[in-house]
């Protein structure tokens, strides 16, 4: 079926309206009205081909909320009207071991990602949420709560989502110290939810100015992560660091607030890192560990979650038009804490 979508056809190129092909609905898909997309970093880095490896025209978007048009005869989970999210996959192999545990992103042959995967149907690779419509298998397609702002929930689908996942897989709960490392798309997300689940919640930040933003989404203190005393006084208290920083940076001064045993887990800087000292993680039994995105049960926890918490990411909305100038904001930190594309305007 003939779709309309915003795609960057080659490397430098901006993103401007292009007409594509979506696979015609099968016995266990689910076609989707997309009513809101979110604008997440990956989405730039793809465009722009900064880790290499893009296939073009690229579309971006893979913070997809919508409601089902159509399903096939085989889609018991959705009906049509129903309002639904689509992630940052839309398909694995469901045979190893990682599928079989609701673990997809960590797919052993492979996840296939919402955009610039692999297309087994149609040849070629797959085309994202800056579109009208997708087409998605029931197995990737999530229910989102009605009673939650839909706008707001479109970021959930990947930032809510990265930072969810280790916050439950480290087990935070009530009374732990989090810290919660950069306040961005991911880092405000990571404040929401540390609060909800009853932790005692630290912003770590280089910026003084974003402290009253920080206790705003949640966090009940602030450390300046440039002040030694500060970070001198935190030493060995915390029992768990979200590290969001997307880019290369040092570790060590954050490595060193961790208590024993206690864990720092990286879900920002997909690039190489500045050295670590190995005597900060042995001489405490320390951990540094990384992680991506949920699987598709992780990801309906979470959305559950914040239905039953009203938690959603804080945006600005943006028309497809504008979609170039929002890639640039992005890049210098001016948004807070999340684009999200109103649809509606592709058919303007």
């Amino acid at each position: 079926m003939k779709t309309v979508g915003y795609a960057a056809k080659s490397e430098g190129a901006q993103l401007g309206e292009y007409t594509f092909e979506r696979r015609d609905l099968r016995d266990n898909d689910v076609e989707i009205e997309i009513l809101y997309c979110g604008v997440c970093h990956s989405d730039i880095h793809t465009v722009r081909n900064d880790w290499g490896g893009s296939k073009y025209p690229v579309i971006p978007g893979h913070e997809i909320i919508g409601k089902v048009v159509s399903v096939g005869e085989n889609v018991s989970k959705f009906k049509e009207g129903q309002l639904v999210g689509v992630g940052c996959m839309v398909d694995s192999c469901q045979q190893c071991e990682s599928c079989k545990e609701g673990l997809e992103q960590y797919c052993e042959n492979g996840m296939v990602g919402t955009y610039n995967g692999k297309d087994e149907h149609l040849g070629g690779h797959t085309f994202g949420g800056y579109s009208e419509t997708v087409v998605v298998r029931e197995k990737f397609v999530l229910k989102v709560p009605e009673n939650i702002d839909a706008k707001g929930a479109a970021p959930l689908l990947c930032a809510g989502i990265t930072t969810w996942s280790p916050l439950r897989h480290w087990k935070v709960k009530k009374g732990d110290k989090v810290g919660v490392i950069g306040l961005g798309g991911l880092g405000h997300m990571g404040v929401k939810f540390a609060a909800a689940l009853g932790a005692k919640v630290v912003m770590i930040t280089t910026s003084p100015g974003k402290s009253e933003d920080a206790k705003k989404l949640g966090a009940d203190e602030v450390l300046i992560s440039k002040d030694e005393e500060q970070m001198k006084k935190h030493t060995g208290s915390f029992d768990f660091l979200l590290n969001t920083v997307p880019v290369k940076h040092d570790l060590n001064p954050y490595i060193g607030l961790l208590k024993r045993d206690a864990t720092m887990v990286l879900v920002g800087a997909i690039e190489p890192l500045e050295e670590m000292h190995g005597g900060l993680l042995i001489t405490k039994r320390r951990n540094v560990a990384g992680s991506v995105i949920g699987g598709i049960p992780e990801t309906q926890e979470m959305l559950d979650f914040c239905g039953e918490h009203n938690i959603v990411s804080d945006i600005e909305m943006i028309d497809m038009q504008n979609i170039n100038e929002a890639f640039d904001r992005v890049t210098k930190s001016d948004v807070k804490y999340r684009f999200v594309i109103d649809m509606k305007s592709l058919k303007n």
